[in-house]
């Protein structure tokens, strides 16, 4: 479990690709008790939960399956493009964000980037099915990144970001066309499946406090 709030924008030291295997390494030294990452532990790569499959020193490698490739991201990447890191958080530790599992649902595109009295307004077209999955000033998860929807169209939103959020993410690296990975708040998702199983007569008060949604 992932939180989205980035410990690091980090360069991607190497990707290499075998068989249809993509192997990332990424040098995570700058991270605080980078020390104590293990084999098996996982990572958030953009917002992608991967396993360490190797450790060199602070070196770190990730594989990446062609599944994974093809419905995220990753398979874009190469040595030198910054990616937004995220160990899992620790149970009792403080949680800023969101619940994030790391599951990519899909990938969006920047469609705008505007200047905005201090912030950056980013317009992101995700589909009406992503976007259905999601409400105004909502949590989406983009790219690793923990962010406030500020407006919502049927196949897009716009995100309102800080000047801070840009320096300490790859946001600051986003054009208008880059491809983004996306997941949509996973309260919302189960609250959705939840619903979509009743008919819209059935649904009332009494069935929301039945299924954990209204006290």
């Amino acid at each position: 479990m992932f939180t989205g709030i980035v410990e690091a924008a980090l360069p991607v030291r190497s990707a290499q690709r075998h068989e249809g295997l993509l192997r990332l390494a990424i040098d995570l030294s700058c991270l605080d008790e980078s020390g104590g990452l293990r084999n098996g532990d996982s990572v958030a790569i953009n917002g992608c939960c991967l396993t360490v499959a190797a450790l060199d020193g602070s070196v770190a490698t990730f594989e990446a399956v062609p599944q994974t490739q093809s419905l995220t991201n990753l398979g874009e990447l190469k040595a030198g493009t910054r990616v937004n890191i995220e160990r899992a958080v620790k149970a009792g530790g403080r949680f800023d964000g969101h619940f994030v599992q790391g599951h990519v649902d899909s990938t969006g595109v920047v469609v705008a980037l505007k200047e905005q009295d201090g912030e950056l307004r980013v317009t992101v077209d995700c589909g009406p099915e992503f976007a259905a999955q999601c409400i105004p000033r909502g949590s989406v998860c983009v790219d690793g990144v923990s962010l406030t929807i500020a407006e919502l169209d049927a196949s897009s939103f716009t995100l309102a970001v800080i000047p801070h959020t840009r320096k300490v993410t790859s946001i600051g690296d986003w054009r208008v066309g880059t491809r983004v990975n996306l997941e949509a708040d996973m309260v919302g998702k189960y609250v959705r499946r939840a619903m979509g199983r009743a008919p819209a007569s059935s649904i009332d008060e009494e069935l929301l406090r039945r299924t954990g949604f209204a006290p």
